[in-house]
């Protein structure tokens, strides 16, 4: 039996705003878009994706998990998801490698050094 993974789901305020900030910040490509939600992934036939959907109602809580991402220039990767609305979580600590964001509905992800920096 194989197990092959298809997408992670995240819960969105207005998923079409969200799941269109990620396609531009991570520079991925919508594969389906209705009126209530949207998925979007590295190529139209690469897995896995990413599906927004709206939030269930009464749904408060902080989710247990968040991703991050370790491009070439971190400095640059960060100045450019602020660029596209991103926002810093925390102050940046010395030693720390990698830097909290919240992207625009408040959702944290970690932007991480460069490779054997």
């Amino acid at each position: 039996m194989a197990l092959d993974w298809e997408q992670i789901t995240v819960d969105a305020s207005d998923p079409l705003a969200l799941g269109h900030w990620w396609a531009e910040a991570l520079g991925w490509v919508v594969v389906d878009e209705t009126e209530e939600i949207i998925e979007i992934r590295p190529e139209p036939d690469r897995m896995p994706g990413l599906l927004f959907v709206p939030v269930p109602e009464g749904k408060a809580v902080k989710n247990r998990l968040h991703p991050d991402f370790r491009p070439d220039d971190q400095e640059a990767e960060v100045a450019r998801l602020l660029s596209l609305g991103a926002r810093r979580a925390d102050p940046v600590q010395d030693g720390q490698h990698w830097v909290t964001l919240f992207d625009p509905e408040g959702n944290e992800f970690c932007v991480l050094s460069a490779p054997n920096s």
